[in-house]
């Protein structure tokens, strides 16, 4: 009988220890922003639409070693437009939906002072910085949309309370990959967690949040921004974050 008790608790405590939680159910949707002729931010020859691409792909990589199922938007220099992005996360039931993205500025004078990783989750707001980065991100997924449909399109949504989730999950990404991040490299800015109104988080009818992993305007997160080990401990971040915000929901209303 001892014998019999001290197997059972051993198999116990390798499903709660042992990295025994089954992801196999949960179905994570990544999406590299930009693609085709839409480059997103550039400097030089940098451009966001190659570094969100690669931090994907190595972010599918990296979930499904944790057992998830995962799908990509896009798997090559490919555009996708509103619609067909979030689309994809609604068709197939998945449990989150997240949007990589590199960030940038305009003003010459500020390249160096604007830096930082940040996670933004959908919602108004009157902060003008979080404004203008939608402006930007939004520029190319609404082209063809005119502003009374744009304000029903973000109205719509607002209200759910897949914001509230959207916003827990950003806070545990955020927090996943400014931890990893700081472990190695000296001088990384945790930029925070902002609501702001980016379309390509309004049909996607689950948690969603939209990830700028830093400035590519900024000479020190550039360089680093494309060294594999940085992005590696970006994705490490990102996977913790969204392990720590499910394992969270199932104890909470069984997600």
């Amino acid at each position: 009988m001892k014998i019999l008790i001290t197997i059972l608790m051993a198999l116990l405590l390798v499903g709660c220890v042992g990295g025994g939680a089954d992801r196999s159910n949960d179905l994570i949707v990544i999406d590299a922003g930009h693609g085709g002729h839409d480059s997103g931010a550039c400097f030089g020859d940098k451009q966001e639409k190659t570094l969100v691409l690669k931090i994907a792909k190595k972010l599918y990589k990296a979930l499904k070693r944790k057992g998830y199922r995962v799908h990509l938007t896009r798997g090559d220099d490919t555009f996708l437009k509103l619609g067909q992005r979030t689309r994809i996360a609604d068709r197939r039931d998945a449990k989150l939906f997240i949007s990589i993205h590199a960030n940038a500025i305009a003003n010459k004078s500020r390249f160096e002072v604007a830096e930082g990783i940040e996670t933004y989750f959908l919602q108004k707001t009157r902060d003008a910085r979080s404004q203008r980065i939608a402006k930007r991100e939004n520029a190319s997924v609404l082209k063809g949309t005119d502003q009374l449909s744009k304000d029903v399109i973000i109205d719509s949504v607002l209200t759910g309370p897949k914001i509230i989730q959207s916003h827990k999950l950003a806070i545990d990404v955020q927090n996943g990959m400014v931890r990893n991040l700081q472990s190695r490299y000296s001088y990384v800015k945790d930029g925070g967690v902002k609501p702001g109104p980016f379309y390509i988080l309004v049909g996607a009818s689950r948690p969603s949040i939209l990830v700028e992993v830093g400035y590519l305007t900024n000479s020190k997160e550039r360089e680093r921004l494309f060294m594999s080990g940085y992005q590696d401990k970006i994705v490490q971040g990102i996977v913790e974050g969204v392990g720590t915000y499910i394992d969270n929901r199932k104890r909470e209303v069984g997600f």
